[in-house]
């Protein structure tokens, strides 16, 4: 159902070195690159993560209450990639937990403040 998410960047080599090192603990790699925007992905029919310069020019900003969701194979790796955002310079927005039942996630925010979480299901 979702085909790619793009996520503002106000500092492209910034955001690229994060998402470069997070993403390819997931064994994403850059799909496709263009003067304003970077796209990573695990293969061309899987859903992608971009981040991109605004089309109308103006600085971007992170929507309130916007929140991209990546999900993983259990708790240990939603442990190490919370640890690893940290570590790239993102920031806590929810330490790793079970949230409820049968749902496990981890919370932060890249670099440019974009609200972001790793989680599994039916662990």
């Amino acid at each position: 159902m979702i085909g790619y998410v793009t996520l503002g960047t106000n500092d492209m080599p910034r955001a690229c070195a994060f998402y470069d090192a997070l993403l390819g603990e997931l064994g994403a790699k850059r799909i496709m690159e263009g003067e304003r925007f970077v796209a990573w992905g695990t293969g061309p029919q899987s859903p992608s993560l971009g981040v991109i310069k605004p089309f109308d020019g103006k600085e971007a900003c992170r929507g309130n209450g916007t929140m991209v969701a990546l999900a993983v194979k259990n708790p240990a790796q939603v442990d190490a990639l919370h640890a690893k955002a940290l570590a790239l310079g993102g920031s806590d927005e929810g330490a790793p937990g079970e949230r409820m039942k049968g749902f496990y996630g981890a919370y932060f925010r890249d670099p440019d403040g974009n609200k972001l979480n790793f989680f599994c299901m039916g662990y």
